[in-house]
């Protein structure tokens, strides 16, 4: 995996028409702009800038209301912290296997 990080929200939408990511990882809670608004305006995008890419919240806000909070707001997973990188990787290995679709 070739891994692109990016310290804010605006930054993250600079890169991903640039890098066309196969999954985007997001906190849910950082500094300025939240994961939320990122999803928001990544789902924003035309298609063909990256607005279809699949995406997991990784957040310490672990109850059902926050993982059905994530899901609305456009993520296909929600990771509760702390979480195992193993579970990461398997998550984001389906997600790109699943041909950018919704993974149960």
């Amino acid at each position: 995996a070739e891994v692109v990080a990016a310290d804010s929200v605006g930054e993250a939408l600079a890169l991903i028409p640039e890098v066309a990511p196969d999954v985007l990882l997001s906190d849910i809670a950082m500094s300025g702009e939240d994961g939320f608004a990122l999803i928001r305006r990544v789902r924003a995008l035309d298609a063909d800038k990256g607005g279809l890419v699949p995406a997991i919240a990784l957040t310490a806000y672990a109850g059902a209301s926050d993982r059905a909070r994530a899901l609305s707001a456009g993520f296909q997973l929600h990771m509760a912290k702390p979480f195992d990188p193993l579970d990461v990787a398997r998550s984001v290995q389906r997600l790109v296997e699943s041909g950018r679709g919704t993974v149960s």
